[in-house]
């Protein structure tokens, strides 16, 4: 009897935290694509609920484990932010999506939504027309983070002979649909 009764409470913790990141990730996505931007009014309550439920629901454990899936879900977006052409909004919102979710499912969106921003990437490049070049970058861009993590250099003369096309007027995706179509695919996994 008691089983059952922490298996439904269990239950509906799980249907409450999906629906959160679930709600929270459609209201970007739709803020994404209308305005280009996640707003802070969204990611910071988010992100201030996530703790709170942690803390709630398994005490200090909870806290650190929400702020450590805070940190590692929303670091690749960081990175990406700092050295790329990433939006700081994104990262903000899987931050927030791993204080909700913790380690195990956190790191299971991650892998969900970079899929989902591949998927939508080629897609988009396809549509355009620019599939081919966009590939060739991409290959590039493996080829010499493979160079540079295995002998700390990058292969200059693949670089210097103008093979790297640079074409990001209209390839560009609002990354905010990326992590709704991610969450919304790793809760799907989650609750089934």
């Amino acid at each position: 009897m008691f089983g059952q009764m922490f298996s439904d409470i269990d239950k509906t913790a799980a249907v409450l935290q999906w629906g959160v990141v679930i709600g929270a990730s459609l209201a970007a996505a739709i803020s994404d694509l209308r305005t280009r931007r996640i707003p802070n009014r969204l990611t910071f309550p988010v992100l201030l609920t996530g703790l709170v439920w942690a803390v709630w629901t398994n005490g200090m454990t909870g806290l650190a484990e929400a702020a450590g899936a805070c940190f590692v879900v929303s670091l690749p977006f960081v990175l990406l932010f700092l050295f790329g052409n990433g939006g700081a909004g994104d990262a903000k919102l899987m931050g927030a999506i791993g204080a909700w979710l913790g380690w195990s499912q956190g790191i299971t969106v991650l892998f969900c939504v970079v899929i989902a921003g591949i998927v939508l990437s080629v897609i988009k490049a396809a549509t355009r027309g620019r599939l081919k070049s966009v590939l060739r970058n991409v290959f590039i861009s493996v080829y010499n983070f493979i160079l540079f993590i295995l002998f700390h250099r990058a292969n200059h003369n693949v670089i210097g002979q103008g093979n790297i096309i640079v074409e990001p007027s209209g390839l560009v995706i609002p990354y905010g649909t990326a992590i709704f179509a991610g969450v919304c695919a790793a809760g799907g996994m989650a609750l089934l």
